[in-house]
């Protein structure tokens, strides 16, 4: 009898534990199937015909669309590749429309090794000598002899007062401004070796700032090309 009732609680546990387990995945497959949504909620009403495309590790995906005419492009990623550093949250702002240029102009602040969102250490030239760059700046590209003038970017640099201003990108193929948004939290990160940021929402005033700053960059551009 004492077996009996031993096997039957034994029994009784291991379906209370499936049923937990269960019940922590469904919950966790149906925050990562809202957070795009959370995250992105304020900001959908900037861009007109949002929508999202990909879907990275973290589960977030890119919200593109149009913001005053321009296709623009919002990409969270996350980056766990700095060393003796916390995960950091990245928002990559680009509007990728085609612009007349023939070099890389990519200026990055404070590069410490790789990262899992810029192709920066891969260029082959680093700028010397640029005047009034901002404190820890480090400029390179692709090609020197072709590089965009420095008077171009120079009074668009004020964004990196800012210590979450980490890239300024300018291509062929359009402009790009990335901003850490957050960093992991310390514990879950230490113990568990999870990058774990929260229930996080993206500023709307942030992208219209970023966005308005890109379209300023470009017009810059543009007017340079023209003068030539």
């Amino acid at each position: 009898m004492f077996e009996t009732v031993t096997i039957i609680l034994g029994i009784a546990v291991g379906i209370a534990l499936a049923v937990r387990l269960v019940m922590k995945f469904l919950n966790a497959t149906r925050k990562r199937r809202v957070a795009p949504d959370v995250f992105f909620a304020k900001v959908k009403p900037l861009i007109e015909g949002a929508r999202y495309e990909g879907r990275d590790i973290a589960g977030y995906p890119q919200l593109v669309g149009r913001y005053r005419g321009l296709p623009v492009r919002l990409h969270p990623v996350i980056d766990t590749l700095a060393i003796r550093k916390l995960p950091s949250l990245w928002l990559l702002a680009t509007i990728p429309e085609p612009l007349p240029l023939k070099a890389t102009f990519d200026l990055m602040m404070r590069p410490a090794g790789p990262t899992t969102f810029s192709n920066f250490d891969h260029l082959p030239a680093t700028l010397d000598s640029i005047p009034d760059l901002p404190p820890h700046a480090v400029v390179r590209t692709d090609d020197p002899d072709h590089v965009l003038p420095h008077h171009v970017v120079a009074s668009h640099l004020d964004v990196f007062q800012d210590p979450r201003a980490k890239e300024l990108l300018i291509t062929a193929k359009g402009v790009r401004l990335v901003w850490q948004l957050a960093e992991g939290d310390r514990v879950r990160y230490g113990i568990f070796r999870q990058a774990d940021f929260g229930e996080i929402e993206l500023d709307p005033l942030l992208v219209r700032d970023l966005l308005e700053r890109l379209i300023a960059l470009r017009q810059s551009i543009l007017q340079w090309s023209r003068a030539l």
